[in-house]
């Protein structure tokens, strides 16, 4: 064998003599770790370089500055309030909040886009409702092509106004 493997030792030839017995010489075995080493190296070499590192996948947000105030024509804004059961009351401009269930917020926000083209929507969602609650309701406002959106935290006032709309 040529250039590694196992060296079984020994060698040579032995004469026994008469009489005496020689106890048998043991064998000594040795391996040639330097392949399994080049082996080793190779494989850590070639998952290190073919290992795709996944990016963490964020939601941007575009935050206004604190002293921006924007005009919008009352009858261009949606608000959304949702309570801790992800009921939804919704109303425009001025007008008494009414009940909806989440299931038929998509067809609502695409018939409101469609009908105006300029509308912004602005989401309140009570502090004992669950975070999801508003991820889904932010897909939902991408899928109904409406970019132009606003969050804000719920107060007593839209307590009572959520209140009205029983």
């Amino acid at each position: 064998m040529a250039g590694g493997g196992v060296d079984a030792g020994g060698g040579g030839s032995r004469q026994r003599k008469k009489g005496k017995r020689k106890p048998k010489k043991r064998i000594s075995v040795r391996i040639d770790m330097t392949p399994l080493v080049d082996v080793a190296f190779l494989l850590l070499t070639f998952f290190m370089m073919t290992t795709v590192f996944r990016k963490p996948s964020t939601m941007e947000i575009n935050l206004p500055p604190n002293d921006a105030k924007v005009d919008i024509a009352e009858s261009n804004l949606l608000t959304i309030r949702v309570d801790e059961a992800k009921m939804i009351y919704y109303n425009f401009g001025i007008d008494v909040p009414k009940k909806m269930k989440f299931d038929d917020l998509r067809k609502f926000l695409v018939e409101s886009s469609s009908q105006n083209p300029k509308l912004v929507v602005l989401l309140k969602i009570d502090r004992k409702g669950k975070f999801n609650y508003m991820v889904d309701i932010i897909d939902e406002l991408n899928l109904a092509k409406l970019d132009r959106f606003s969050i804000a935290p719920m107060t007593d006032i839209d307590l009572k106004e959520m209140a009205r709309a029983s």
